[in-house]
Formats: structure tokens, sequence, C-alpha cells
């Protein structure tokens, strides 16, 4: 087995044999790869994600082999599972959007294992984000030619943490008077939980260039078509580094539609509860629509994903979603899921030991073409 090393991110977390460091161009990356295949005689390619640029490179790289490329991402079903999916995910999936071949696919299908809670640490997900942001800073010098992907420096996210770790206390009591206020009150809402601006989902499968965009989309549409005792509210992402103001954004763009008195922005918090108790919720496609539909809530979707799908998500658009938010089909929904479990899905994290054991075991378990174990 070998690992492709781009930064000293990379390098720092590698502790097996086989590292290679990559120093060279992008546009000398697919040579080199195409070299690297051959001389260790390859077999299968796995990557993490499949939108930054040297995966995409690398995709088309295997492709042109024909070897196969395996791609793990964050569960497209949440929390407690992970993706795994051949050839590529969400926006790049080769899943049909065909409800009925879902319901004939997963009638074949024997029931899915027992599925239990896996542990996740945030503390661990933020720590081993700053040491491998620090890791790659100090060591750019050995990689001349390495761009994040992200749009920002690395310090300048830094920067961003750490304002938003200073505003704790101010964060969590917004989040929890806003939580309190919207279960004691009742008040319809409609939910739109932001992604992250540097998110690839974003730019590679949707027609927004960011966040921003999308906010100015939703908000004069809610305005325009909502009915007027209805309001929105606008969910950070957990991850967010805090870098933009997506508040002040966002209230500042409610006030240009004259709809400020009806939008709220909650900085925390579960999403759980919070999408329950919703009408519907908007997304552009991130894998919050699959939480909401499993819970029944409507959803509509304004970029690309794996589960806009008739009968699913919302067909009519934005506009109309407002007025008539149509409720999943539960039968077509569980379908989807079973698929989702059997093709590209395994149980597991990222952040506790033994979320990452669940993985590694499964994953084995996936690549030998054996079903789920058990747990």
């Amino acid at each position: 087995m070998y690992k492709v090393n781009f930064n000293g991110g990379d390098r720092f977390f590698w502790r097996l044999p086989g590292g290679i460091d990559y120093r060279g161009t992008l546009e000398d990356w697919p040579g080199t790869l195409a070299q690297l295949l051959a001389d260790k005689q390859i077999t299968d390619v796995i990557l993490f994600g499949d939108c930054r640029d040297h995966h995409m490179a690398a995709t088309q790289v295997c492709r042109e082999l024909q070897i196969p490329v395996h791609v793990f991402e964050e569960g497209y079903l949440r929390p407690d599972w992970v993706t795994l999916e051949q050839g590529g995910v969400n926006g790049h999936s080769s899943l049909p959007r065909d409800p009925q071949w879902y319901l004939d696919t997963a009638a074949a299908l024997p029931p899915v294992p027992e599925h239990r809670q896996v542990p996740s640490s945030f503390r661990r997900r933020a720590t081993e984000g700053l040491v491998y942001n620090l890791a790659d800073v100090l060591t750019r010098w050995h990689y001349p030619n390495w761009n994040n992907h992200r749009p920002w420096h690395p310090l300048v996210e830094g920067m961003g943490w750490l304002r938003k770790l200073r505003r704790r206390k101010e964060r969590d009591a917004t989040t929890g008077k806003l939580m309190e206020r919207l279960e004691r009150t009742n008040d319809p809402y409609f939910l739109f939980p932001l992604q992250l601006d540097s998110d690839a989902q974003i730019r590679l499968h949707s027609p927004f260039a960011g966040v921003a965009e999308a906010l100015k989309v939703v908000i004069s549409s809610f305005a325009a078509n909502a009915p007027a005792n209805t309001r929105l509210v606008i969910k950070e992402h957990p991850l967010d580094n805090g870098v933009r103001d997506w508040k002040l954004i966002s209230l500042d763009m409610a006030k240009r539609f004259g709809v400020a008195h009806r939008i709220d922005y909650l900085p925390g918090g579960d999403i759980v509860p919070v999408a329950a108790r919703s009408l519907g919720m908007v997304t552009i496609n991130s894998t919050s629509g699959t939480l909401g539909l499993s819970m029944g809530i409507p959803a509509v979707v304004l970029g690309t994903a794996v589960y806009d799908i008739p009968g699913i998500t919302c067909s009519d658009g934005l506009d109309q979603f407002w007025q008539n938010p149509p409720p999943p089909d539960p039968q077509i929904f569980a379908a989807f899921r079973r698929v989702l479990i059997d093709r590209c899905l395994i149980p597991g994290g990222f952040f506790s030991e033994e979320a990452i054991s669940l993985v590694v075991r499964h994953a084995i378990a996936r690549f030998e073409g054996k079903a789920l174990l058990p747990e």
C-alpha cells in the first residue's frame, strides 16, 4: 500500500510505510501518477473526496487506465455512516434518480443489519484540523507547488476560529434563546442549513459560486413567495471557520428584501430538533437533507444531490416549495436508504478510535465483496 502526500499535513498524519511526497506541479501530476501506478503495480486507488484538483486529475487518469477509484466521504446518511463509493460521490455518483429503480432494487435486498450509534468527538475533529493546517503551513518550503483547495490561507482560517472561540459564550446564549423560543411559540418556520463556503459540492455541483449567492436566492424567494406567517431559520454549519460573518450577511440581505423581522439566525445547536419542528428544509446539496427526509420533513434541493429524486424531494422548485412543501414518500425513501447502505455506505466515522476501527473493518469487507459485518 502506498500513500501520496501533497503537503505537510498529509505527511504528519501518515504513520505507515509507503508514503510518497509529491512536490511537483498540478500540471505534472497526471503523468507522475500514471508512472506511479505502473511502477508500483497499483490495482485500486482510494481518495477522500473527489472534487479537489489533484483528485479530479487522478480520477481521470485512473479512468483512462481502467483502474477502479474508491471515494471516501462524509456519510450520505448521518450520523454513524461513512460513504465509500466507487467512481465518485454526490454529483459524480453513478446512482440513478429513478424512484422505481430504488423500489425494485431494495425489494431484492435483505434487511439492514442492526446499526448502533458511533462515538464522535468534535474536539478531536477541531484539534486534528488545526494540527493539519499547522503542519501544512510550516512545511510549505518542502512542497513549493502545493496550493490548498480551500479559498483562505490556513492562518486566516486560524484567526477565524480564534474569533469564533472568543465569542463562544455569546453564541451559545443566542442559540439557547432561539431554540427555546422556537419550541415555546410554535411559530411555523422553514430551515436553511448553511454549507461551508469552501465546499466543492457548492462550487462544482450547484449553480452558486458560494454561500452568499445561495443566501440571496433563498431569502429573496422566501420574501416573494412564503406565507406571511412563516419564518426562515438559517443555521450556521458547525464547522464554519468564522472568517465570514454569515449572520451579518444574512440579516443585511433580509433587510434588503424586507423580511428582517421574519429571519432567525442560529449559530449553533443540534440540528435534529430544529429540523423536526420545521415545515420543510431548503438545502443546496447538504447531507442535512437526508437527515430531514428521514424524519419525514419536506426538502427542496437547489444543486445536485444524490437524494434529489422524484417522490423524495420537491420537484416544483424553490418558489413553489414555500407554498406547498411535499413530504417525502416513505416507501421510496426507505428503498433509497436501503440501496445506499448496500452500495455505498459503511458504519463508522472519522473522529474516534472506535469509529475509525469500524470504518477499517467494514471497508476491508466491502473491498473483498462481502456484506456488512455484524457489529
